[in-house]
């Protein structure tokens, strides 16, 4: 074969330092604006950014050469920054660790509907209950304990 081809699709979500509602409605949509952004300039191919007041679901399609753990890195270190500076909302900082699920193509389109949606789902669920359940779904071992 002449070339490489790829589908690496991943459901990120990670939350706000100790789940602090800090994520305003009149700024959420710029953070969810500057989050793509700064994925594409890393090269990745973002297509989905939601959430709430105290997390953000992400679906985006990385090259190869990525390390998922590094994207992330970037990624929350640059959009704290950026809260901090350019909304002026101080401190500012996200949790240590995310979830990160694989997607296949066919289920994108399921995953985007469901990010886009992130309003709609926490009327009756918390972001710590749709964590466990995504967990759970996904077949991972986890400890209660980490998830504050």
């Amino acid at each position: 074969m002449a070339s490489t081809y790829l589908s690496l699709h991943y459901h990120l979500v990670f939350s706000t330092k100790h789940r602090e509602r800090r994520i305003t409605p009149d700024w959420r949509d710029r953070l969810h604006q500057y989050l793509g952004g700064t994925l594409r300039n890393m090269g990745a191919y973002p297509e989905g950014v939601g959430g709430v007041e105290d997390h953000v679901h992400i679906l985006v399609g990385l090259k190869s050469t990525h390390c998922l753990a590094d994207v992330l890195q970037g990624l929350k270190r640059s959009s704290s920054i950026w809260v901090q500076d350019e909304v002026g909302v101080k401190p500012f900082a996200w949790q240590e660790g995310y979830a990160a699920f694989t997607v296949s193509a066919n289920a994108r389109v399921a995953v985007k509907r469901y990010i886009a949606n992130q309003e709609e789902h926490h009327h009756a669920k918390t972001s710590r209950d749709e964590l466990i359940d995504m967990i759970r779904r996904a077949g991972i071992e986890y400890d209660p304990a980490y998830l504050d």
